[in-house]
């Protein structure tokens, strides 16, 4: 069994992702209805409810092989207004790096650590958040690689994260894991700049991943969906009077096209070409939901929009739906309320993105350090 501490843990997806050959050793957020749900579906043995910036050492009296933590995005995002690190919530990845170099300095350091966020920590305060994560890693002597993954590749939700693992240095990384250059379908310009922009010093510490690309998708939204109320007529025209003709020729090519079809529909805030704002709904018929997000305003909502033989009807998501987008299987127990369910599901880690990671690195490291032990 791989040992495993999950910080900022919110449902446990990461847990969920990484499968039954992991033990959990300890778990953390702040968040008291997370941790509900977490307990639901997982039990309360290892959690600890409360803020990250009160741990200590002895609350982790076992080591673990991983610490994986999903810090908040919201100083990062493009709304968090140019806080970056130094914001109340996304600088609590501080408080986290702290404890890690506590367990550290107490020879209980994990062998490889995993960040994941939005991918504005590539260049959140004109990069500087991202070398210092990059730092943070080199000064704690870990080598680490950084990759931006797309759920779209796993499941039809279009969701790029940043991924940053780190690797103790006593730790053999398999040279099969190493590459020397990039893998395309997990870099991005802005990585790409990000990466050549960090100092020598830091940059001396870092390498590529060889991660496979997973096989073609075989899902879409589509499959994602169940067959529930739809919103009356009068509601369903009052959001397509909100689009553009942009978005309302979308819809008559579906519908010129006969059949079934599903896209989401985000509304946004856009110019209106005479100086002032006005809210728009615009639809993506591409087999993919937009990004889920927390439920923080009307725009963050995403709607489903079904033209069935040329018949329009809409929906808000369900909490159901979004949780498979995330990745999660049906029996997964989800919080009672739509909004706490989609606050959940909005914050969370795309289950598969994390068994992918899990099989192909994070294993296959800890497998050949365990036979060099032996071998020892």
């Amino acid at each position: 069994m791989y040992a495993f501490h999950e910080f900022f843990a919110g449902g446990g997806m990461v847990r969920a992702g990484l499968g039954g050959g992991w033990t959990c050793r300890f778990a953390n957020d702040i968040d008291a209805g997370k941790a509900a749900t977490y307990r639901d579906n997982w039990g309360a043995n290892g959690l600890h409810v409360g803020d990250v910036r009160a741990l200590k050492p002895d609350d982790l009296p076992e080591a673990a092989d991983l610490a994986w933590a999903s810090f908040p995005c919201q100083d990062l995002s493009l709304a968090g207004r140019g806080r970056g690190l130094g914001g109340e919530r996304s600088g609590t990845f501080h408080a986290f790096w702290s404890l890690m170099t506590a367990l550290g300095d107490l020879g209980r350091g994990p062998r490889i650590v995993a960040i994941e966020n939005v991918c504005g920590t590539l260049t959140s305060r004109g990069g500087q958040d991202f070398v210092a994560i990059c730092r943070t890693f080199a000064e704690a002597g870990y080598r680490f690689g950084a990759m931006v993954i797309d759920a779209a590749l796993f499941v039809p939700q279009s969701r790029p994260r940043l991924f940053i693992i780190g690797v103790r240095d006593d730790v053999g990384v398999p040279s099969s894991l190493m590459a020397s250059e990039p893998v395309a379908a997990f870099l991005s310009p802005a990585l790409s700049r990000s990466i050549a922009e960090l100092p020598a010093e830091v940059a001396r510490r870092a390498f590529w991943w060889a991660l496979p690309v997973p096989t073609r998708r075989d899902t879409t939204l589509a499959d994602m969906i169940d067959d529930t109320a739809w919103h009356t007529p009068a509601q369903t025209q009052t959001l397509l009077e909100l689009m553009s003709p942009l978005h309302r020729a979308r819809i008559a090519q579906a519908q010129d096209l006969g059949g079934r079809h599903v896209g989401s529909v985000f509304r946004r805030t856009r110019a209106d070409g005479r100086g002032g704002r006005v809210q728009r709904a615009e639809v993506r018929f591409d087999g993919l939901a937009g990004c889920l997000r927390t439920p923080s305003g009307g725009s963050s909502r995403q709607s489903l929009l079904m033209i069935n033989d040329g018949v329009i009807q809409s929906r808000l998501i369900s909490p159901r739906e979004t949780a498979r987008l995330m990745g999660l299987d049906d029996s997964y127990r989800l919080p009672r309320g739509t909004h706490r369910a989609y606050h959940l599901t909005g914050d969370g880690v795309v289950v598969p993105v994390v068994r992918h990671l899990a099989r192909h690195i994070f294993e296959p490291i800890l497998d050949q350090s365990l036979s060099s032990r032996e071998a020892a």
